[in-house]
């Protein structure tokens, strides 16, 4: 074995990162971003390179290993910025990051807060203009993303004014080519804001486009921000929800409060024996500890087992375990004598019928128990789970929420009371009951939503922001209901002017996939085909792209929060004409200099070829000489 001792000097990384976002070049000095900055900057990435290692990124909606100049991103994200670098730069030589931005932000979490855990040293390159520009501007719409037809529902149009005192100019909402809404506003300071409400009514169900604009002014800076367009999807009813319970209890006010958050559904609730009508007219049941001991109505429970409507089944102490396990809904309980268990939630990461996102998982890890029959229940091989019974620090294989489906009907199953608990701590760590709240409507919508039985089948979603990528999803599905795709799928997207621009889906493992990118701002209709024996299926639809205004609602650079966090990591602001001081400050760093790793590596001898080479050589030089002497 042949021992080596290597060394190897790592040169400091200093990461350059550009803020590529529109907001950069509104101002009046974007003539200097687009020329004169582009050339100054790679001349100081030039000088850099001398003593250090130089990465460059730019970053803004999304993060980019070069920096082209561009400034075409829509939104702006400090945060995604300073997760990547985390994630490519840990337990490497970093010298310094270097951040050229205006300080403005519109995505991900404030700077100073997402940097926390940053550990490089950073400099700021301050860019913009802090100087109040001559801009009117509409700053936010608030309004219902989903009304009910018939129904009216009100707009808040916040509308901001800087350097605009005197000026007059004029609000219109429309619909198509019919002005809905009309008012003269006079802008009376040069820091203006107003709100106008307005009420509009739903008279179309789908996806229905409103067009707000604000009459521009002289000398705007931008008018791009002058105008808005929202979407308003009108459904023609809410579905409706009925809590039915043996008794009162703190769980049914927590369900109903959780439900009524999603404006699609209707909540309503009852005990069973004060209960007496129709159940038809409900899209899903959700049954709080029944069949109970106390109450049992068998008529009731069989018309509502029998109706295919969904249920959602809630056990615990006053629930008959055993008339529960008479309705062959995928789980038996062994009885206990109604003894109880506490059994923490422990997320199945294997579930596939709807998405759980991280904060649902965290936030399970810090739920309290809810109190479940005792015993090794029996499962269905049909059964999902999607919380298994964590009891003290054993995760077991128990159910805790599980789905199945009998016959034709969605049944879910919550093996336990206590939910109440759940959103209560929800509210004590996060201070309101999102989390717990979106749960609660996953779990509700995967049960209520109509089973679509289409054999050919686009998934799609109704709005995409401009700056993301559309998606689209096909099903075909033959006359088992076994998901193919052997036939080829085309689907023909047509713009507003009747354009049409024709797409073949991909293949995935038995469905089908199309990104076709991104396209302009608009609304779009498609119309998709599929041969499949002598069948021919369409399927027609719409959606809209919507455009991303959100770097035009402020112009005037934020450098407060550049020197704040550039203070808070060790580091110094800086503006253009100062770039070339970086050099000299980050030579006067004691902390950036190059770093030694010393290696042992043990090598044997057999594996270096030179000496292998050397001994052969030897040994034929040998050979040749004692041959020519004649003493071989």
């Amino acid at each position: 074995m042949l021992e080596k001792n290597i060394s190897n000097e790592e040169k400091p990384i200093i990461i350059i990162a550009q803020d590529n976002s529109t907001s950069i070049v509104i101002g009046k000095d974007s003539t200097y971003y687009k020329n004169d900055y582009s050339k100054q900057l790679p001349s100081l990435i030039n000088k850099l390179k001398n003593n250090y290692e130089v990465k460059t990124y730019s970053f803004g909606d999304q993060i980019r290993n070069n920096i082209p100049f561009s400034y075409t991103d829509k939104q702006t994200d400090f945060q995604s910025l300073f997760n990547e670098l985390l994630i490519r730069y840990s337990n490497r030589n970093v010298g310094a990051v270097v951040i050229a931005s205006d300080g403005l932000f519109n995505k991900g979490m404030d700077p100073i807060y997402a940097s926390d855990n940053f550990p490089f040293p950073i400099y700021t390159i301050a860019l913009g203009d802090t100087n109040l520009q001559k801009d009117l501007f509409i700053s936010k719409v608030n309004h219902n993303h989903l009304v009910f037809l018939g129904n009216t529902f009100p707009i808040e149009i916040n509308i901001g004014a800087t350097k605009c005192n005197n000026e007059i100019t004029k609000l219109t909402v429309s619909k198509g080519k019919e002005e809905l809404f009309s008012q003269n506003i006079t802008i009376n300071g040069n820091n203006f804001n107003k709100t106008i409400i307005l009420p509009l009514e739903a008279k179309q169900t789908g996806s229905q486009k409103y067009h707000i604009a604000l009459q521009t002014v002289k000398n705007e800076v931008t008018f791009t921000n002058n105008y808005r367009d929202i979407f308003v999807e009108v459904i023609d009813k809410k579905q409706k929800v009925l809590i039915l319970a043996s008794a009162p209890h703190p769980d049914i006010a927590a369900l109903e409060q959780s439900v009524k958050q999603n404006e699609t559904y209707e909540v309503e609730t009852a005990l069973i024996n004060e209960f007496n009508k129709p159940i038809s007219s409900y899209n899903l049941i959700i049954l709080h500890q029944l069949p109970s001991i106390q109450y049992y109505n068998q008529t009731l429970l069989n018309s509502i087992t029998n109706s295919n409507i969904p249920i959602l089944y809630i056990i615990g102490n006053q629930s008959n375990v055993v008339a529960f396990n008479a309705l062959k809904n995928g789980l038996n309980i062994p009885y206990s004598k109604q003894s109880t268990n506490e059994a923490l939630p422990a997320l199945n990461n294997n579930f596939s019928l709807f998405t759980i996102n991280e904060t649902i998982n965290k936030l399970a890890q810090q739920l309290p128990p809810l109190y479940s029959p005792y015993g090794y229940y029996n499962i269905a091989g049909s059964s999902e789970i999607l919380f298994y019974q964590k009891i003290g620090s054993v995760t077991t294989k128990q159910p805790l929420i599980m789905f199945n489906q009998h016959k034709d009907t969605k049944i879910g199953i919550i093996i336990g009371e206590g939910y109440w608990k759940w959103r209560l701590m929800n509210f004590a760590i996060t201070n309101n009951h999102l989390i717990i709240d979106e749960l609660t409507n996953k779990i509700v919508q995967y049960l209520s939503v109509k089973v679509d039985k289409r054999p050919f089948r686009i998934l799609s979603k109704n709005s995409y922001p401009e700056n993301e990528s559309i998606t689209l999803n096909a099903e075909l599905y033959n006359e088992s209901n076994e998901l193919i795709n052997q036939p080829e799928v085309n689907i023909t997207i047509i713009n507003s002017d009747n354009k049409r621009f024709p797409y073949a889906f991909s293949k995935t493992s038995n469905a089908y996939s199309l990104n076709i990118g991104n396209f302009p701002v608009g609304e779009y209709k498609y119309e998709a085909k599929v041969k499949f024996g002598a069948k021919d299926y369409t399927q027609k639809g719409e959606f809209n792209v919507t455009e991303l205004k959100i770097e035009y609602l402020q112009s005037v650079a934020d450098h407060q929060l550049l020197y704040l966090l550039a203070n808070k990591h060790d580091g110094a602001m800086l503006f253009p004409q100062q770039m070339n001081n970086l050099l000299e400050m980050l030579k006067k760093r004691e902390d950036v200099k190059p770093m030694v790793y010393h290696q042992t590596k043990l090598t044997e001898l057999i594996n270096l070829y030179w000496i292998f080479a050397l001994i052969l050589l030897l040994l034929t030089t040998e050979w040749i000489i004692r041959k020519r002497s004649g003493n071989y």
